[in-house]
């Protein structure tokens, strides 16, 4: 009789259900090297792609983020900028003429021919070769060269300067010219964004192109005092770097329209020549006005005699009078016969207004009067005997 030995399903179980785990483990692996081999190298293709397609874009996108008002300004105005480097011939006088010992050995040599050269900017305001730059880069010169942008140089013609406003008008030979465009200076906004373009220290005639400088307007409508009869007012101070050479280049604003003429820095001390964020532009609205009546005659006729003197009123004057403060000035002499004579100013009259100009100093009533011309009314506000009363002369 045979024996029959029965078997255990569990037993089974126990060893079918490890190889099943096992095979389903390595059947999951391979397939999931398949899917992940394929996900990367398509994403590695699609990264491929996106470089070879957007790269041109993605530079564009980076070059329009980069161009701002300020870029676009100038790109529009940088053609119109020149270079000016002018020629000056001036008389010196013998430095040993009045000294005895050395005229013995060098004699009396007298007045001495000099040239003078220096440098200057200016811009193009009109396509048949019009230049606007200042009085003290151009006005004196005997001869001045232009050099445009192009890399060529010119000679150029003064039409016409005016000393006291610091304003001079060019002439070069040339046609189909790119000329800047004018703003209103009127409008100025203090705090909006402006550049300042020229030619610092001769940098233009190397490189053949302005230099840039970008800041705001620190303030407008400024008087600065300066040397002999200069008159600068309706100034526009800025922070933008101006210096040495910068001197009749333009104030451009951010829609690139010239809104003044630089002119002038404050180094903050006679030792210092560099721009420690102080300059003075004269506002374009005043430029325009000058370069009409250059470009018409030549020059502007400001010769003329008030016919009386001024000065300050002290501590004194103002208990003497009554007055106060010390705001305006006193007349303390009158020219017998002359024009303020003429018309009705007397001596002790305390002047407080000239054109409707508020006259608080000598400077502010020399700044009025210096700037008008011959055949000008000049109507002073006085305080006489604790009263005020109008006084009306016509400059002769």
């Amino acid at each position: 009789m045979e024996t029959m030995t029965k078997v255990n399903p569990m037993n089974r179980y126990k060893i079918i259900l490890p190889l099943v785990i096992i095979f389903t483990l390595i059947a999951g692996m391979l397939l999931g090297g398949i899917v992940l081999t394929k996900f990367f190298k398509n994403k590695g293709n699609t990264n491929q792609s996106l470089t070879q397609t957007d790269k041109k874009q993605l530079n564009q996108n980076v070059s329009e983020e980069r161009q701002t008002a300020i870029t676009r300004a100038i790109e529009k105005v940088s053609k119109c900028i020149v270079g000016i480097n002018v020629e000056e011939v001036r008389t010196v006088q013998d430095p040993f003429s009045n000294d005895p010992f050395f005229r013995q050995f060098f004699g009396d040599m007298g007045p001495q021919k000099q040239v003078v050269r220096g440098l200057g900017s200016g811009y193009i305001i009109s396509e048949d070769g019009y230049i606007l730059t200042n009085d003290h880069v151009a006005g004196n010169a005997t001869k001045i060269s232009v050099t445009l942008t192009t890399g060529e140089t010119v000679t150029a013609k003064l039409i016409g300067s005016d000393p006291v406003s610091d304003v001079a008008l060019l002439k070069i030979d040339k046609k189909g010219l790119p000329f800047i465009n004018f703003g209103n200076s009127d409008n100025i906004i203090i705090g909006e964004w402006v550049i300042a373009l020229g030619n610092p220290f001769g940098l233009f005639e190397i490189n053949d192109k302005p230099t840039v400088t970008v800041g705001v307007v620190s303030a407008t409508n400024m008087k600065v005092s300066a040397e002999g009869n200069r008159v600068y007012k309706d100034m526009i101070q800025t922070d933008a770097s101006i210096n040495s050479g910068n001197s009749g280049g333009p104030l451009v604003d951010a829609e690139g329209n010239v809104i003044g003429m630089n002119t002038i820095i404050y180094t903050g001390s006679q030792f210092s020549q560099g721009s420690i964020g102080v300059g003075f532009a004269i506002s374009i609205n005043r430029v325009k006005k000058i370069m009409e009546e250059l470009k018409s005659g030549g020059k502007i006729e400001r010769s003329s005699n008030v016919g009386f003197r001024i000065q300050a009123i002290d501590d004194q004057i103002a208990k003497y009078l009554g007055l106060n403060d010390k705001n305006g000035v006193i007349v303390t002499q009158i020219q017998r016969g002359g024009v303020s004579d003429r018309a009705g100013l007397k001596v002790e009259d305390v002047i407080i207004a000239c054109n409707d100009e508020k006259i608080r100093n000598e400077q502010d009533l020399v700044f009025a009067i210096n700037d008008m011309r011959k055949g000008d009314v000049v109507k002073l506000k006085v305080l006489r005997s604790g009263s005020e009363k109008m006084i009306e002369m016509k400059l002769e």
